[in-house]
């Protein structure tokens, strides 16, 4: 069985999707359509832009969640899905993929959680740290003891797990992990503390957005990163979409989950090869592969 698997924020590089772009008549309708839909030609600066506008979060999550989909587009025929999943917000794309959401909504969904998100990151300075080292539940216990907002909020693979909340409440956290004996404490580029209660403001907006557009039965599962369990019922997939943005992403969980339930192996659909590190990192056996033309 195989599991197609999306992307989050941080895969992002320039050029992506100029390829799809200029082989495939399918993707040039796709690009186009996005441009009109997000009202800026966000072709231009995924072919072209600099790495710090393809940092902004308005353009970093239309970017990755575009190349994703117009990819799984492309494939056409050969893409044959036995479940999928996505990490954050490649649980949109997967989403898309799987037949639940059409292009345009879900493109639309995306540009509205980038705005909200980046709304809810203006209203307090906040941030994210990697921990790289420590047992889940050493991390877990480290952030209960600190003063002020500091929560479990990727768990990526065994041994790398990333914090979210306030900035002070962060920094310390990063010096108490590295005396409870983590190998990195570091502070991340981000523009605030995604999947933690600070995100509330955007989970509240994003909600309203969600309950208003339509979720069809998908093709197959999809393993949400709240759940981290097969789903199919389009009402049980809105709602763990809306829990997503204020709950930690049980990345590690779903591809247990996945392996439990008989996949063995990934094709990792849109840019960049982490969620194919992570996976090996989880379970060496796995056949791991990125998607192409």
């Amino acid at each position: 069985m195989n599991a197609y698997i999306f992307p989050g924020q941080g895969a992002q590089f320039t050029g992506m999707g100029l390829d799809l772009y200029e082989n495939s008549e399918v993707a040039k309708e796709l690009f186009e359509k996005a441009n009109e839909i997000l009202g800026f030609e966000i072709t231009k600066i995924m072919f072209e832009g600099t790495a710090e506008e393809l940092k902004q979060t308005k353009v970093t999550q239309p970017a990755i969640f575009l190349h994703s989909v117009i990819l799984s587009k492309v494939l056409g025929d050969s893409f044959k899905p036995d479940m999928v999943a996505g990490h954050s917000l490649g649980e949109l794309s997967a989403l898309v993929a799987n037949g639940v959401l059409s292009f345009e909504d879900g493109l639309r969904l995306v540009a509205k959680r980038a705005m909200a998100m980046q709304k809810a990151c203006e209203l307090q300075a906040s941030t994210m740290a990697a921990v790289l080292g420590l047992e889940d539940e050493v991390v877990e216990n480290a952030c209960k003891e600190i003063e002020g907002i500091v929560v479990a909020a990727n768990y990526n693979c065994p041994g790398q797990l990333v914090i979210s909340g306030e900035v002070e409440a962060i920094e310390k956290a990063c010096e108490v992990m590295k005396e409870k004996g983590a190998r990195r404490a570091l502070m991340l580029p981000v523009g605030g503390a995604f999947h933690s209660p600070l995100m509330e403001p955007a989970r509240e907006e994003l909600a309203a957005a969600i309950e208003a557009t339509t979720f069809n039965t998908p093709s197959c599962p999809i393993y949400q990163n709240v759940t981290t369990t097969a789903v199919t019922d389009p009402e049980e997939i809105k709602k763990n979409l809306i829990l997503q943005l204020t709950a930690p992403v049980k990345w590690t969980q779903s591809v247990q989950q996945m392996i439990t339930d008989g996949v063995t192996s990934f094709t990792e659909v849109g840019p960049g090869k982490v969620l194919q590190g992570l996976v090996k990192k989880i379970d060496r056996s796995m056949t791991t592969a990125s998607a192409t033309l």
